[in-house]
């Protein structure tokens, strides 16, 4: 079984910034891609960012320049680092975690922008 805990959401100002860390235990491999997926209110769920193992960055368009994913896998841990943040950014932020096939993700934890 995997477990997985965020902690780091909040409310910001348009602008601010904000750190989101996640903590990942149970059955897991320091070789997982971590990552970021998040979902508005009345969106689908989407990818923010993930990392590899070996460190390779898939992110999405909507967050480079602004958001910078990191992990450190002795601690099994993953990071997202939030700058310039929007109203459009409000959203549950879950953190996620491949392994053996499977996608994870944690309870999540909300992020609001206000403008």
């Amino acid at each position: 079984q995997v477990r997985l805990v965020e902690s780091g959401g909040g409310l910001v100002q348009a602008g601010g910034s904000l750190r989101l860390s996640c903590v990942a235990s149970g059955s897991i491999s320091s070789s997982d891609t971590m990552g970021w997926l998040r979902q508005a209110p009345g969106k689908q769920r989407e990818l923010v960012a993930q990392i590899t193992s070996g460190g390779s960055i898939n992110a999405s368009d909507d967050v480079k320049g602004r958001f910078t994913i990191s992990r450190d896998s002795a601690k099994s841990m993953v990071f997202l680092q939030m700058s310039s943040l929007k109203p459009e950014d409000t959203a549950v932020y879950y953190c996620t975690l491949w392994t053996r096939g499977v996608l994870y993700w944690g309870q999540g934890t909300q992020v609001t922008v206000s403008s």
